[in-house]
């Protein structure tokens, strides 16, 4: 059984500083692009969810046929937008708090500039890594 995984990181500014297709469905690159331009246009509806809720986890907060995003948004207002094809919340929120624990340390590393894009193959290693096992 294949899955559609695409994770994004967006910055306070709704700048990209990560992003990873994740799931094991055949990659092509208009579905890439698909994937991009659903998480990308779910930025609007998440920055309302936002104030709706003390919660950290905003499950899923929008739909594309078959294709539902989920968020998690840090008390720095970035947000970790997952797109998925299948309904396991209690993995994606642990995916998520686990992610957020990664990212935390790649910004306490005095080498990252805040805001800036990760390009760092231990992160990306680590968030698939996490992904194989939760989702």
């Amino acid at each position: 059984m294949s899955s559609t995984l695409c994770f994004v990181i967006v910055g306070r500014n709704d700048c990209p500083l990560y992003d990873a297709e994740l799931g094991t469905a055949p990659r092509r690159d208009e579905a890439a692009h698909l994937h991009q331009f659903i998480v990308h246009a779910a930025i609007d509806i998440v920055q309302d969810a936002v104030w709706a809720t003390n919660n950290m986890y905003l499950k899923a907060v929008d739909k594309f046929n078959d294709l539902l995003v989920s968020v998690y948004v840090t008390a720095a207002q970035t947000k970790l937008l997952l797109l998925h094809d299948a309904r396991n919340e209690d993995g994606i929120k642990n995916f998520f708090q686990e992610v957020h624990e990664l990212y935390i340390k790649v910004l306490m590393n005095p080498l990252h500039v805040p805001g800036s894009k990760i390009i760092s193959t231990v992160f990306d290693a680590r968030v698939r890594a996490l992904a194989k096992r939760h989702l």
